[in-house]
């Protein structure tokens, strides 16, 4: 039972609530997660030293302007729980990096150099609409510079977000387009306005601020590490529900 403001919260009523908002697949699949790395870690004999879980609880405390031990307290009071529940969170996902990073450290620098063109990166600006009649004319407004890409992004774009950011997508991977439209786009000219092309998701209209050719960054690396993680404790999970029903 866990207390909230003076009102009690049943361990069943987390259950029946969990359920309703369909979270509770979720949950149990982080558990068993949870299972299988600390399972893999113990075989690896991957260990977490009271150092290493201090200095991290460090790192967490200054992000949170937590200065004091007792705004700490306090901090872990108001989440509900308690400063031994606080630091088994932290050495969870510290065996989990170390775990990740015994498994996938020199994969993930192999992936990269097989798959080094994928790595390239641009910066994109983009907007979506809904009208290929609208679109197609206000790409002739910007080629005829009676509007910027960025002002038409600003006030026709479907995305409330990049609305209000004139289009900006951000920094992305050539991964991350299908390879028809990443092959369109990454063989624009910077600062070109190009389309529109036709999508599922409506009319887009593109410009490539900047291309970045691929690097092997500790950036990179973690990231590339974070999805051969994932996907390996994707397939231990699967293995491990269907070794259960056989």
């Amino acid at each position: 039972m866990n207390d909230f403001s003076g009102s009690s919260v049943e361990v069943d009523e987390i259950v029946s609530f969990l359920k309703k908002d369909i979270q509770l697949k979720e949950v149990c699949q982080k558990i068993l997660y949870q299972k299988i790395i600390t399972q893999a870690a113990q075989e690896r004999s991957l260990t977490v030293t009271p150092e290493e879980i201090q200095a991290e609880a460090n790192k967490l405390r200054y992000a949170k302007r937590l200065e004091k031990a007792a705004d700490t307290l306090a901090w872990l009071a108001e989440q509900m729980i308690a400063s031994e529940d606080w630091e088994e969170g932290i050495r969870d996902r510290l065996i989990s990096k170390k775990l990740a990073e015994s498994l996938f450290a020199k994969e993930a620098e192999k992936f990269f150099a097989q798959n080094k063109l994928n790595f390239d990166q641009i910066i994109l600006y983009q907007m979506i609409l809904p009208d290929e009649r609208l679109a197609q004319e206000l790409f002739y407004q910007i080629e005829e510079r009676e509007i910027s890409f960025y002002e038409a992004a600003h006030l026709y774009d479907s995305d409330e977000r990049r609305r209000y950011q004139c289009g900006y997508e951000g920094k992305l991977y050539r991964w991350s387009f299908k390879p028809d439209l990443s092959a369109i786009i990454f063989s624009a000219k910077r600062k070109e306005v190009f389309g529109p092309i036709s999508t599922e998701q409506g009319y887009h209209l593109f410009m490539v601020e900047e291309f970045s050719p691929a690097q092997f960054t500790p950036q990179t690396h973690q990231e590339i590490m974070d999805r051969m993680f994932k996907e390996w404790l994707a397939s231990e999970l699967n293995y491990m529900l269907h070794s259960t029903t056989d």
